[in-house]
């Protein structure tokens, strides 16, 4: 039996916007920024990551870090060593993203604090005042 578990996450949006839809939606998973984070300084082993990434299972690393792999946004290199060694780091596309992330970062830094004043002003104005 086979299963699919890669979603086509832009199969709703207008052709023009699926590129752009398709690598939000990925780097908007819960741990592929930590992931990018810590492998923006070079390779690392799997349990590295998964002692330096807090509070990421087995699981999830291994499942994140497949996806990432299958974007081609990262590389897995098997190292022959015994046992074997395997590592993880940035593919030239991956490196070719930080930039952008970084931009996304500074961005988000600067405007974080107006952002959530903004969702308490309107969740503050949202809320039905009684009647008397």
């Amino acid at each position: 039996m086979n299963k699919r578990i890669f979603k086509d996450t832009g199969a709703h949006l207008p052709d023009y916007c699926r590129p752009t839809g398709d690598i939000l939606a990925r780097l908007g998973e819960k741990w592929v920024i930590p992931i990018f984070g810590h492998l923006k300084d070079g390779p690392l082993r799997f349990s590295e990551l998964a002692e330096d990434i807090e509070g990421i299972s087995e699981r999830m690393l291994t499942m994140s870090l497949r996806s990432l792999e299958r974007d081609g946004l990262i590389d897995r290199s098997v190292l022959p060593t015994a046992p074997p060694r395997v590592e993880y780091a940035l593919s030239e596309r991956g490196k070719s993203l930080m930039p952008a992330l970084f931009g996304l970062h500074a961005w988000a830094e600067e405007h974080n604090a107006g952002i959530e004043q903004s969702r308490r002003d309107f969740d503050a104005a949202s809320i039905p005042s009684e009647t008397v």
